[in-house]
């Protein structure tokens, strides 16, 4: 019974309010209801200047990882094919121009088994395996770590919209405290409209950096997969050549 009847008063509050902000502003009641996004805007003051550059941000973001997570970015189909073409004709010094020539996750990962080759002189299998998986290590953490992005403005977003409900409440219930004969109905309702709008506009950008998070991370795990199974068909190859400083143009 008294939880009824604190949200009947609550709601009588509310309406209260609104009918007194709508009077000052020499408007009907039934239009205090509505709020534009000019007015949600201006409402949220500075912070959603903030929310709306690393909205834009975020959205750089999702772009830039629909281009650089993809098999033909990390793993060159063509250039697979002509490195596993010209390992196995041993012509190494090829293989070394090809991955100069297409920079990429899996270039890199050869080009460091390749300096294993050439300053190791007696580099045995163990060597040239950890020595690939600690490069494919380190570029599969570039890949994975460019997502964590999203994963930060998902968290910071609300932080915001939660700073911007604090000082709403703060603006709307400061003239309370200070001088309840001063409180002005539209000063209450400027604080409470800062408090909300800031939490929704908060949320609106960090649900759909959240949601692209998990999808982008998904996509950079296959990829980091993909790259582990070139990986190992590359230091196979390799491996099977026999003499393979022969073949290394050591000048």
């Amino acid at each position: 019974m008294r939880a009824k009847k604190t949200v009947l008063l609550m709601l009588a509050c509310a309406g209260w309010l609104t009918r007194a902000v709508a009077q000052e502003a020499g408007e009907p009641a039934a239009k205090a209801y509505g709020m534009s996004f000019a007015q949600a805007w201006e409402y949220g003051g500075w912070i959603m200047w903030l929310l709306a550059a690393i909205s834009v941000f975020a959205l750089a973001m999702v772009f830039y990882f629909l281009t650089v997570l993809r098999s033909g970015s990390v793993i060159p189909r063509e250039l697979m094919v002509d490195l596993m073409a010209q390992i196995r004709a041993g012509n190494l010094n090829e293989v070394r121009r090809l991955c100069d020539r297409h920079p990429c996750p899996l270039s890199a990962v050869t080009l460091t088994a390749l300096d294993c080759l050439r300053n190791v002189p007696q580099c045995d299998v163990a060597l040239l395996r950890g020595t690939a998986e600690a490069e494919g290590a380190r570029q599969a953490e570039a890949i994975q770590g460019q997502t964590e992005l999203l994963l930060d403005i998902a968290t910071i977003a609300p932080l915001l919209g939660l700073l911007g409900t604090v000082l709403g409440m703060l603006t709307a219930f400061g003239s309370v405290a200070s001088d309840i004969a001063s409180a002005k109905p539209v000063v209450l309702a400027a604080g409470v409209s800062q408090a909300l709008v800031t939490t929704i506009f908060g949320l609106i950008v960090a649900i759909p950096c959240m949601a692209f998070y998990a999808w982008f991370r998904r996509r950079a795990s296959r990829q980091i997969a993909n790259l582990e199974a070139a990986t190992s068909e590359l230091l196979t190859a390799l491996i099977g050549m026999g003499d393979k400083a022969a073949f290394i143009d050591r000048t």
